[in-house]
Parts: structure tokens; sequence; C-alpha cells
């Protein structure tokens, strides 16, 4: 149950624009926005990062970002998030049930991951969860396949994601209806 009811509608005008930003047009928001719009000057700050984090200007691909944020949403044990960016991204980034399932529960040597890039990403994220740093070898092999921009969106990228699995989790906001659950790659 969620520790922080989201708003529903009719929603206040400037409380209605703001979600019409963050949202496809037509599409509903998700009850993590709605959850945030409860601080709407926190929310409205932080929707231009989003913007850029899910954006054409970030330096990672649609692929290799998925990467990153699924990766980061499942060492969190974000079910929420984690779901959201399977059920609408994972299609688009071209990931495959074993990559699906290797970036829930597996490791970086998983036989799905055939690029050094890609295996680079998950070892970074894995790297940064379990000390918030990057040892001097793994950044090395990080900087021979990412250039430092792509660095860079990367750490940022995986520290955001961080921040919203804290927020949701810790808000206990409810999973998404047809959202999937982790329990569904371990089927």
């Amino acid at each position: 149950m969620a520790r922080i009811a989201p708003l529903d509608a009719p929603f206040t005008a400037d409380v209605a624009a703001q979600l019409a930003t963050m949202m496809p047009t037509g599409v509903p928001p998700i009850a993590l926005f709605r959850t945030y719009a409860k601080n709407l000057p926190m929310t409205v700050a932080m929707s231009q990062w989003g913007r850029y984090e899910l954006g054409r200007h970030l330096s990672l691909t649609l692929r290799e970002r998925e990467i990153v944020i699924l990766r980061t949403c499942a060492r969190c044990r974000c079910e929420y998030e984690w779901g959201v960016h399977l059920m609408v991204f994972a299609h688009r980034a071209g990931l495959t049930r074993p990559e699906i399932a290797s970036l829930t529960d597996g490791v970086p040597d998983d036989a799905c991951w055939t690029t050094g890039r890609e295996r680079a990403l998950i070892q970074v994220v894995d790297a940064l969860h379990d000390s918030s740093d990057i040892d001097d070898s793994l950044w090395q092999s990080a900087r021979e396949v990412l250039d430092e921009p792509q660095v860079l969106d990367l750490l940022l990228l995986c520290g955001w994601y961080h921040a919203i699995c804290f927020a949701a989790r810790a808000a206990r906001v409810d999973l998404e209806p047809g959202a999937p659950r982790f329990t569904d790659v371990r089927a």
C-alpha cells in the first residue's frame, strides 16, 4: 500500500499542465508522477533532468540507456520502475528475454552479453551500486569502449535512477497495472 497516495484526477490546472509534460499525449500519468506531483516545485525541477535522461541528447543509445536503467532498478529491487521501463521501452530497445533476465538477476558475464560495451555498462552499474565508486581497472576498461561524455552520462543516469528507485520504494508506489513483475522473468 502506498505511503504517499498519488493524486487522482481531476487535477488542478498547474498539476494537470505539469503531468501533461511528463507523459505522451493521451496517456494518463503513471502513479509515480502523480505521487511526485504532491510536491509540485520538486516535480517541475526534476522534469527537465528527466527529459534529458530519456531524450535524444543523452550520449548513450536507447538500448544502452535501458540496460543501465533496468540494471539499476533491479539492483535497487525497485519492481515499480523496472516494470514501467520494461513495459514501455524494452521492446524498442531490442532487449531479449535472456538479456532482461540477466539484467534482473544475472551477471555481466552471462552469455547473452556479446559486446564489451554492454558488459561494461552493467559492470559500472554494479560497481556504483555496490561501492558508490569504480576501481581503476574497471574505469580503464569502461574508457576503452566509452568516451568521456558517455561515461558522465552513464554515471549520472545510474545515480538518477537510484534516486527514482529510492523514492518509488520508500513511498511504496503501487505497481502499474499490466507492468511486468520480477517473477515474470524468473518463470
